[in-house]
C-alpha cells in the first residue's frame, strides 16, 4: 500500500452532509481533495456549504481570509459517478465513500473505484451499520478496504470508528488511523460487527424509550426529562431521534436488528415505524415525537422523581449491559468503548465506569427483574456481567 501522509489526495465520493464534512476536515489538514457525487446539486451545494464553512471560520478569527481561500483552493469538485468522472479520483491515494446507505449501491462503486485508482491505494467506507467485508467483497483486492466511520457534523464530531474487515490489512488499519489521527480527530478500532460500536450499544438508548412510551408507563416528555435532568444526556432520546431524523434511526435500528439474526435487543419500535410511514420524521419535517416551529409548544414532562429514577434505572443497565457485552465479544477495547460512547455520542460518563458507579449487582438485578417480568430475551444480562457479580469485580479494568 502506498504510504499515507500529509502530502496525500484524498478522494470523496458521496457530496451530501457527511461526504462534503470530510472533505472539509481533509482540506484543512492540508490535504487537496476530490470529491464527487453522482446529483450535480449535490456537489453544487457542497460548493457552497465549504465556502460558508470557510466564511464563519473567517468572521470567528480561526482562519485568515488567505487562510481560508487556500483550503478553498485544495478542494476539487466532479459530478457524476460513471468511470469517465471517477477517473479523476485517479491520483488519490485514498478514497472515501459517503453514499447512501445501501449494500447494492456501495458494493457497485467499490467495484467501479478500484477500476481507475492505482493498486496501491486504500479504499475505505463511511457506512455506519453495513458489513465492511460484504462492501470490500466486490473487489478484487479486497486488503485494501477498510471502514472509517466518521460522525455527523464531521468537522465538529471528534469520534472516527476505524473497522477493519476481516480480510482487511493490518498496513491499511493502521495507515486509517494514523491519517484520521493527523486530522485531529479520536480514533477507535472496533470489529466489523453490526452497528460497530456506538451505533450497536446506543440502540437501547432509543429502543427502551419507546418500548417505555409504548407501554404508556410515561409519556416522551417525561422519558426525556428523566434522561437530562436526573441522568446527566445532553438530550433525551426523543429530542434526538427527532433530531437525527426517525427514518435514519429506524434504518439503523432495523439494519442492526437483521444483521443480528433479529436479536429482539435490537427489534425495531412500530411506534417508529408509523412516524416514518406518515413522513412525521422529526425536526426536519416539521413534526416527529414533538411538533416543531412557530406557536409549537413542548408538553410538559411528569416531574415525579420516584418515576424519572425508574425510567433512567431500566434506560441506563440496557445500555450498561450492552457495552458489557461488547467488551465480552472484544467488539473493542473497554477503553475504546468509553471514548466512543462518551466523544462519539456525548454522554455523561463512559457506560463501563457508570456501570461500576451503580453497581454491577445493582445493574444485573435490575435486567433479571425485567426479563422476569417480560419473559424476553430483550434483556438477557450477559454472561460478563454475571461473573463480575459473582467474582465481585468491576467492569472497566
Amino acid at each position: 500500500m502506498s504510504p499515507v501522509g500529509p502530502t496525500t489526495v484524498i478522494g470523496v465520493v458521496g457530496a451530501g452532509a457527511m461526504g462534503a464534512g470530510i472533505a472539509q476536515v481533509a482540506a484543512m489538514s492540508g490535504h487537496r481533495v476530490v470529491l464527487g457525487d453522482a446529483v450535480p446539486a449535490a456537489v453544487a451545494k457542497a460548493r457552497v456549504g465549504h465556502a460558508k464553512a470557510m466564511a464563519r471560520e473567517v468572521e470567528k478569527g480561526r482562519l485568515t481570509r488567505e487562510a481560508a481561500d487556500v483550503v478553498l483552493a485544495r478542494l476539487t469538485y466532479v459530478e457524476g459517478v460513471d468511470s469517465s468522472a471517477l477517473s479523476t479520483f485517479g491520483r488519490c491515494a485514498f478514497v472515501i465513500e459517503a453514499i447512501v446507505e445501501e449494500l447494492a449501491a456501495k458494493r457497485a462503486l467499490f467495484a467501479v473505484l478500484e477500476g481507475v485508482i492505482a493498486p496501491e491505494a486504500i479504499l475505505a467506507t463511511n457506512t455506519s451499520s453495513l458489513s465492511v467485508a460484504a462492501i470490500a467483497g466486490a473487489c478484487a483486492r479486497p486488503e485494501r478496504v477498510i471502514g472509517v466511520h466518521f460522525f455527523n457534523p464531521a468537522p465538529v464530531l471528534p469520534l472516527v470508528e476505524i473497522v477493519p474487515a476481516i480480510s482487511t490489512a493490518t498496513v491499511v488499519t493502521a495507515a486509517a488511523r494514523d491519517l484520521v489521527v493527523s486530522w485531529n480527530k479520536i480514533a477507535v478500532v472496533c470489529s466489523d460487527t453490526p452497528g460497530f460500536i456506538v451505533n450497536r450499544i446506543a440502540r437501547p438508548f432509543y429502543g427502551e424509550a419507546l418500548r417505555i412510551a409504548e407501554e404508556h408507563l410515561a409519556d416522551p416528555a417525561t422519558i426525556d426529562w428523566a434522561m437530562r435532568e436526573l441522568g446527566g444526556f445532553k438530550m433525551g432520546p426523543f429530542e434526538l431521534m427527532d433530531f437525527i431524523g426517525n427514518d435514519v434511526n429506524f434504518a439503523v435500528t432495523s439494519s442492526v436488528y437483521e444483521a443480528m439474526f433479529q436479536d429482539p435487543r435490537y427489534r425495531p419500535s412500530l411506534t417508529q415505524r408509523r412516524l416514518v410511514d406518515a413522513g412525521l420524521l422529526g425536526r426536519k419535517s416539521g413534526r416527529g415525537h414533538y411538533v416543531y416551529g412557530q406557536g409549537a409548544l413542548a408538553p410538559p414532562p411528569n416531574t415525579d422523581l420516584v418515576l424519572g429514577h425508574r425510567i433512567l434505572e431500566r434506560i441506563l443497565a440496557m445500555l450498561v449491559n450492552e457495552a458489557v457485552d461488547a467488551v465480552r465479544l472484544r467488539i473493542a477495547s473497554p477503553q475504546d468503548i468509553e471514548v466512543a460512547m462518551t466523544r462519539g455520542v456525548n454522554y455523561p460518563k463512559g457506560l463501563l465506569a457508570w456501570g461500576d458507579e451503580i453497581g454491577p449487582a445493582t445493574v444485573l438485578a435490575t435486567l433479571e427483574s425485567l426479563q422476569a417480568e417480560y419473559g424476553e430475551d430483550r434483556y438477557r444480562p450477559s454472561p460478563l456481567l454475571k461473573q463480575a457479580v459473582r467474582d465481585g469485580g468491576r467492569l472497566l479494568r
